[in-house]
């Protein structure tokens, strides 16, 4: 298929960028890296925002899965998701902090949805995963309250936020104000705040002195005004992934993708609120971005997404991402040279490209060439073998519905 990115201030330049490098990986003369250009995103689905193309036709994978809906999603998948591909993969290639949002749910997504459609294009909620290419440094989900607790029982800048003065009993309703306050915040408490913490020591900051190392950063990409910053360092866990660790984000849960290149692939939406690390004209609803927060995630570890075998590869060398949802799961297939895998037939369809190496696809009879950045939709019920050529093997990823 034929892929297109989207061009986002938060992207890697030029070469400098995987999603870019990818998307050049197939035969398409109408994309052509520019170095000065930001590519953040490389979409991989049908949603008619970016959708996928047929290489041989141009024609729109959308498109092409309306006419064959029973055939190329199955008869149970299609009933179950609405006749669509219920997932949207994509490459994202981050340089600096992406907006501090939350994907709504199903429920708030359909209001959103009817009442400004424009900004909200379907009524579905957006529950993903990120898998790191590299390392991957994020912000997701709330700290330990311990950690909130100490911190803002330490921190003189802090008490203004506080719903009382009780820093000791700070509970999720408590967090929710403190996020809801420092959101609203005006620009110079913002400011004075930031620069009261930039002040104090490592050793004030305790166990959580990355704050010391991460704020100047930040300050630098998006100002000393951006309420963001604060939600981010005092109330949101900090990770700094390595290559193959994934997290899932639950719908409703803050998060916030600061550098790297992953794989994130997501439920079939493009719903999003935004109210940080962006302009205040960007931001959305900060009553119904605080209203909707989950707080199911209090610690790194509820956010970490663990690999396991796959039960469609044949000869051991695939292994996958299963969050707890209905709409996907990722496969990844790693081949050595002259190394062999055979997935079985998925009940459902895929979307199947390669981050790394060259080798041949086969499926239904016929051999393609497989090589970085090219990209495959696969029908329900195929099985398809994979061959690694070349020193660097051949490094797979799939995403898939059943």
């Amino acid at each position: 298929m034929l892929m297109q990115c989207m061009n986002y201030p938060w992207g890697k330049s030029g070469q400098n960028s995987l999603s870019a490098r990818l998307c050049a990986g197939t035969p398409n003369p109408d994309f052509a890296i520019e170095d000065e250009k930001e590519y953040a995103e490389m979409w991989m689905g049908d949603y008619p925002v970016l959708p996928a193309k047929v290489l041989e036709t141009g024609e729109e994978l959308h498109k092409v899965i309306d006419k064959r809906r029973e055939e190329l999603l199955g008869k149970d998948c299609a009933e179950k998701f609405g006749g669509v591909l219920p997932f949207l993969p994509k490459i994202l290639s981050i340089q600096k902090a992406l907006p501090l949002q939350i994907h709504p749910n199903k429920e708030l997504a359909a209001r959103l949805h009817a009442s400004d459609p424009s900004n909200f294009t379907d009524p579905n909620h957006k529950p993903e995963i990120a898998v790191a290419l590299g390392d991957f440094e994020v912000f997701a989900g709330w700290k330990p309250l311990p950690d909130i607790r100490f911190l803002f029982g330490t921190l003189p800048p802090l008490k203004k936020f506080l719903p009382n003065q009780d820093s000791q009993h700070i509970d999720d309703g408590s967090v929710r104000e403190i996020c809801r306050r420092m959101l609203e915040a005006n620009e110079e408490s913002v400011r004075d705040t930031q620069d009261a913490l930039a002040r104090m020591s490592r050793e004030d900051f305790g166990q959580q002195a990355y704050f010391k190392d991460l704020l100047p950063r930040l300050q630098e990409q998006y100002s000393n005004d951006d309420a963001g910053t604060l939600v981010a360092l005092l109330l949101m866990n900090f990770l700094s992934l390595s290559a193959h660790d994934a997290l899932y984000v639950p719908a409703d849960a803050p998060h916030a993708y600061l550098s790297g290149d992953i794989v994130e692939c997501m439920a079939r939406s493009n719903n999003v609120l935004n109210t940080g690390f962006c302009p205040r004209a960007d931001r959305d609803s900060i009553p119904i971005f605080t209203a909707a927060l989950t707080f199911a995630s209090h610690s790194s570890d509820d956010l970490l997404l663990p690999s396991q075998k796959c039960e469609y590869g044949s000869r051991g060398k695939t292994r996958e991402w299963k969050p707890p949802l209905s709409e996907f799961a990722v496969m990844r297939t790693r081949l050595g040279l002259g190394e062999e895998e055979v997935t079985r037939e998925v009940a459902g369809p895929s979307v199947l490209w390669a981050v790394e190496g060259a080798g041949t696809l086969r499926a239904e009879g016929r051999e393609w060439a497989v090589k970085e950045g090219y990209v495959f939709f696969v029908g329900c019920g195929v099985e398809v073998g994979l061959k690694a050529q070349g020193e660097r093997g051949l490094d797979i990823y799939r995403a898939y519905a059943e």
